[in-house]
C-alpha cells in the first residue's frame, strides 16, 4: 500500500494513523500518534505516484532541512522523519487552529482584523528570518492562525536558508512560488532576498482588505511579468473606506524594486499596529491606477528591471562548490574508487568548499508510466538514495556533501547549465581507458572539459591497474 493511501488504524514505522486531514497536490497529511511523541502530531507524506515531478522529492528534502534548522517557533516542530530509501515522511507538531485560507470566504475583512492578523503573520515571518530562513511561498493556505494567538508558517518546501545549500536554486531554472503572491525577483530566479516575503505579505494584505488579488492568478510567465509594469488598482478603488495608512503600507510592500519595500517584516508589523503613524504620500488616497504616462514610465522600468542589480538583504551566502560528476554509464569500480579518493583529497585541500555529487538522467516520459514504482519522483528518489550511498564512501564530513539528481537529455549540457548557475570552482569527473568506445561518455567529458568556466579535473585509471 502506498503511504499516501493509508487508512485509519494502519501503522507506518510505529506511527498509528488516526485520520486523513488533507490530501493536496504535493502531499497527504495524516493525524498520527505514538507513545514517545511530545504532543499531538501530523505526518506529511509526499506524493510519489505517476504524473508527479522529481521536484517533489527535492521540495521534500528542502522542507526537512528547514524544519530541522528552524527548531519550532514560527514553524511546527519536527519530531521524526522517514527513511528516504523506504518511505519518506515528516512527523511534526500539530498546530491547533485554522489556516488563513479557511477564512477567505469572509472577505473583505474589517480594518482592525486586517491589521491584527497582518501584524502577527509579519511577526512569524520576522522570527523565521531571524533563524536565517526566507519562506518564499507566503500565502493564506500556508499560514495557520493558532488557538493561542500566533501565526505559524507551514509548507517550507520552497524556502531558502542563508547557511544551507539551496537545492532548488541549484537544480531548477524556473520561477518557484505561488503565482498570485510571487515577488518580481523570484520570477527571475532570485531566492536569497528576504524582502520577497514582504511582497507576498503585501499581496495577501491587499486580498484581505479588498477581496481581490492585486495581480490576479496568472498561469504563464508573461502573465507573471505584468507585475513589473502594471500597477494594481489601489486598494481604496475596491474599498473606498480603507484607512489611507493601510493603503500606503500595502502599496509599499508591492513595490517592484525590493529596496523600496519595508526592509524587514518587523517594520511592517510595527506599521500595521499603528497605521495612524504611517507617513502618507499621494498614493495613500488614490482610487485609480496611474495615468497612461505614468504607466508608460513604469513599463519602461519593467522592461529594464534587473534583480541582479538590486543588492539582496544580508541573508544570502554560498560556499564555493566542487562538483563531482557520478556517471551512470561508468561501472568500473576501480575508476569509481579513484574518483572518490580524488574528491576526498580535493575536499581536504579546500576546506571552505562544498562537495556537490551530481548524476544526470534522461527526462521522465511526458505521458508517465503505468507502474507507480517507475514514476518520476520514485525514480528520482531511488537515484538520490544510490547517489548518497556512493557519496557516503567519500572520506569527508557529511555536512559538506549534497547530492543532486538532474534531468537532462544531454549530460554535458546539463552539467554546464549547473556550473553556470552556481558557484562551481572545480569539476571532478572520471574517464576510463575504454572511453573512446563510449560515445555518450566521451562527448560529455570533452564538452565539459572544453566549455566549463572553471577548473576541470579528469580522473583516470591507467590500463592494467
Amino acid at each position: 500500500m502506498q503511504a499516501t493511501t493509508l487508512e485509519a488504524g494502519s501503522e507506518l514505522d510505529g506511527f498509528r494513523i488516526l485520520r486523513r486531514l488533507h490530501a493536496g497536490g504535493m502531499a497527504v497529511i495524516y493525524e498520527v500518534e505514538r507513545e514517545d511523541l511530545p504532543g499531538p502530531a501530523v505526518m506529511k507524506v509526499p506524493r510519489l505516484e505517476q504524473g508527479e515531478s522529481g521536484a517533489t522529492v527535492v521540495s521534500f528534502e528542502v522542507e526537512q532541512m528547514m524544519l530541522a534548522a528552524a527548531g519550532g517557533g514560527p514553524v511546527p516542530a519536527l519530531y521524526a522523519q522517514g527513511d528516504l530509501a523506504r518511505e519518506p515522511y515528516l512527523v511534526m507538531e500539530r498546530i491547533e487552529g485554522e489556516t488563513l485560507s479557511a477564512r477567505m470566504d469572509q472577505l473583505p475583512w474589517s480594518l482592525d482584523e486586517v491589521c491584527r492578523v497582518g501584524a502577527i503573520v509579519a511577526d512569524a515571518v520576522q522570527a523565521l528570518y531571524e533563524r536565517d530562513i526566507i519562506h518564499l511561498d507566503i500565502k493564506p493556505s500556508n499560514i495557520i492562525l493558532s488557538l493561542d494567538g500566533r501565526a505559524v508558517l507551514i509548507d517550507l518546501g520552497l524556502a531558502h536558508h542563508a547557511h544551507l545549500p539551496d537545492l532548488l536554486a541549484e537544480e531548477f531554472r524556473r520561477p518557484l512560488g505561488s503565482a498570485p503572491y510571487i515577488s518580481p525577483e523570484q520570477i527571475f530566479g532570485v531566492r536569497n532576498d528576504a524582502r520577497s516575503d514582504i511582497f507576498a505579505l503585501g499581496a495577501m494584505l491587499y486580498q484581505l482588505a479588498t477581496g481581490h488579488l492585486p495581480f490576479g492568478a496568472p498561469n504563464s510567465l508573461s502573465g507573471l511579468q505584468k507585475r513589473f509594469r502594471m500597477q494594481p488598482v489601489p486598494p481604496r478603488g475596491w474599498n473606498p473606506d480603507l484607512h489611507p495608512g493601510v493603503q500606503e503600507i500595502i502599496l509599499r510592500c508591492l513595490e517592484v524594486d525590493p529596496a523600496r519595500r519595508y526592509a524587514n517584516a518587523a517594520q511592517l508589523a510595527q506599521a500595521l499596529r499603528d497605521p495612524d503613524s504611517v507617513p502618507l504620500s499621494a498614493r495613500s488616497y488614490r482610487r485609480q491606477r496611474d495615468s497612461a504616462w505614468q504607466r508608460f514610465k513604469r513599463w519602461l522600468f519593467g522592461v529594464g528591471f534587473d534583480p541582479a542589480a538590486v543588492p539582496p538583504a544580508p541573508i544570502a551566502g554560498s560556499d564555493p562548490i566542487v562538483l563531482v560528476l557520478v556517471s551512470a554509464w561508468q561501472s568500473d569500480e576501480a575508476l569509481q574508487q579513484a574518483l572518490r579518493q580524488q574528491a576526498a583529497r580535493t575536499a581536504r585541500a579546500r576546506p571552505r568548499t562544498r562537495m556537490a555529487f551530481v548524476t544526470v538522467v534522461k527526462p521522465a516520459p511526458v505521458m508517465g508510466v503505468a507502474d507507480d514504482a517507475q514514476s518520476a519522483p520514485r525514480r528520482h528518489l531511488r537515484l538520490l538514495v544510490e547517489l548518497r550511498h556512493w557519496a557516503a564512501n567519500v572520506d569527508i564530513e557529511a555536512a559538506r556533501k549534497t547530492c543532486h539528481v538532474i534531468e537532462g537529455a544531454d549530460v554535458g549540457r546539463a552539467v554546464l547549465e549547473y556550473i553556470r548557475a552556481n558557484p562551481v570552482e572545480t569539476v571532478l569527473l572520471a574517464a576510463g581507458p575504454n572511453e573512446a568506445f563510449a560515445g555518450r561518455a566521451t562527448a560529455a567529458v570533452a564538452r565539459i572539459a572544453l566549455q566549463a568556466p572553471c577548473t576541470v579535473q579528469v580522473v583516470r585509471v591507467p590500463p592494467g591497474s
